[in-house]
């Protein structure tokens, strides 16, 4: 039992495409039917690409307007000083930015994939599709070239060895009229090569400029991750330079953006097209090369619909039984009283044996169901996969000029913020003790002190009576005391501490063990120096 026949439907979201605007580049609207050969139809497509054109020029143009105004606009003092609402503005900018190029990325990757395995299926199906044509000029090229050549060579020798039986010779001019019928059925069969039907030509083709677009979408993926990672790790390093860097390769990713929307959307709606009727423009296409009931025997592939070739294969058949039955004869009776024409004879047989093989391959590869499923898996192939795939790689191209608008609005505000904390890291005062950078200048200059140390005072107490040290003995401690001090605190030294000394800036909590240990040092310190230090 022959399996139902699966006929094509277009997938809905042709129908979708196709009922966009067609609009010629002088704004009148044409027809929606496929027709790349016209100028008007070239012009409908072209100008789906000048539409993402427009869209590009007016999102550079509002990213232009708010850099204007991000430079120009002054704000308040109040906050310029407070930077964590900015800085939370900027940071979930750079969040929402990679997450949308995360799902750009994504939906980019599935698209291209399911538009190549689309063209591959088509590619595939064109192959099969020249294999079996080639299968059927080969057959036909063989058994005509067997017809006239063989053929003919084996009934010239047996006509001069039968000249003497004319009821013999009469067969052989019979079997040289059924050889000619042969040939002529087989004439009648469509030269694909004569028609200039290259489905191989046009495979090798589309594959090429598959994998140029498939290598192309590739690496624009990949450099779309790439500086979306490096505009994130800027921001996250402050670098002003890696930000400035990416700011520059995030516009040419715009433009790129919306070159492949324009590019993409225009494919989609000509495939659309194409996919709505396509067994008119196939029709249309090779009307006059080959007869218009082969082709819709082949698209169609309707039980209903007659073989157009089955009559030809008819008298083919019932040409190559006759011939044998007389072959058989003449073996039968002939070759007894003439021994030198079983040779010929039996060439003839294998001759016809060897026709009647290609018959039935030639009836198998003429017949609809073979030509019909590469037809239906081709469109397939082009329709649901190839159109559905172009669809996402468009949603690729709108999430990824949306990411990049975000960042290139994220980034200059970024970067006057590192702007504007080195200006306020700047306007630091070098002698505020408080100052890390002081501290850390003291650390790595301890000689360079200004404080006078329990050892100058010791020595010249003689001649500085008059003079009083400052209060807190332990203020005027000399580095390596405060030091020990600090170590015997249970804390690590710090010489950022060293500029509190001397300022009167209250103690540190101590705990009761720290605060004894402290205590009885000092009362040492007192009872060695005496009350020198007094005031």
């Amino acid at each position: 039992m022959s399996s139902p026949r699966v006929d094509y439907i277009a997938p809905w979201w042709t129908y979708w495409l196709h009922n966009f605007p067609h609009i010629n580049l002088r704004f009148q609207p044409i027809d929606h039917r496929f027709q790349p050969e016209e100028e008007n139809y070239q012009q409908s497509l072209i100008f789906l690409g000048c539409v993402a054109a427009a869209g590009l020029g007016l999102n550079l143009l509002c990213l232009a307007i708010y850099l204007s105004c991000l430079c120009c606009c002054r704000k308040d003092e109040e906050e310029e000083e407070s930077k964590k609402p900015n800085s939370c503005c900027v940071t979930w900018s750079a969040v929402t930015a990679g997450l949308i190029t995360c799902v750009a990325v994504g939906v980019g990757f599935y698209g291209n994939s399911e538009t190549n395995d689309g063209v591959y299926q088509l590619t595939y199906s064109l192959y099969n599709a020249n294999h079996t044509l080639g299968g059927v000029d080969s057959l036909v090229a063989n058994t005509m070239g067997g017809m006239k050549s063989g053929l003919h060579q084996h009934l010239a020798r047996l006509d001069e060895i039968f000249a003497t039986r004319g009821d013999y010779v009469q067969t052989l001019q019979f079997m040289q009229q059924m050889a000619d019928n042969v040939i002529k059925q087989l004439l009648g069969l469509p030269d694909w090569a004569e028609a200039k039907v290259d489905l191989a030509s046009i495979a090798d083709q589309t594959a090429n400029v598959e994998y140029y677009r498939w290598l192309t979408y590739l690496l624009l993926l990949i450099l779309d991750l790439i500086i979306c990672l490096l505009a994130c790790l800027g921001l996250a390093k402050q670098s002003r330079w890696l930000l400035t860097t990416m700011m520059v390769f995030g516009v040419l990713t715009l433009v790129l953006s919306w070159a492949s929307l324009g590019s993409d959307l225009a494919t989609a709606v000509g495939t659309s097209d194409f996919c709505i009727a396509p067994d008119k423009y196939i029709m249309g296409q090779i009307k006059g090369i080959i007869g218009t009931d082969i082709v819709h025997y082949y698209i169609y592939c309707n039980q209903t619909l007659t073989n157009p070739f089955q009559q030809s294969l008819t008298i083919f058949q019932r040409s190559l039984t006759t011939m044998q039955i007389q072959i058989q004869g003449l073996l039968q009776f002939a070759v007894p009283l003439f021994p030198s024409a079983e040779r010929d004879l039996l060439g003839i047989q294998r001759l016809l044996n060897s026709s009647e093989a290609s018959l039935h391959q030639l009836t198998a590869l003429l017949d609809c169901r073979g030509l019909n499923k590469d037809y239906l898996d081709a469109m397939v192939g082009v329709c649901y996969d190839g159109v559905e795939g172009v669809l996402y790689l468009c949603l690729f191209s709108i999430l990824a000029a949306c990411a990049f608008t975000v960042m290139l609005c994220a980034i200059p505000r970024a970067w006057r913020q590192i702007a504007c904390r080195e200006q306020d890291y700047d306007d630091i005062d070098e002698e505020d003790p408080f100052n890390p950078r002081r501290g850390r200048m003291s650390s790595q200059n301890p000689n360079h002190t200004n404080m006078h140390s329990f050892c100058s005072y010791s020595s010249s107490m003689g001649s500085q009576n008059s003079l009083h040290p400052p209060a807190p003995a332990v203020s005027n401690a000399p580095m390596s005391e405060y030091m020990n001090h600090t170590a015997l605190f249970g804390g690590n030294p710090r010489y950022e501490n060293v500029p509190l000394i001397g300022r009167g800036s209250p103690p540190p909590s101590y705990s009761p063990s720290m605060r004894a240990t402290y205590l009885s040092m000092t009362e040492e310190q007192s009872r060695h120096f005496g009350n020198d230090f007094q005031v």
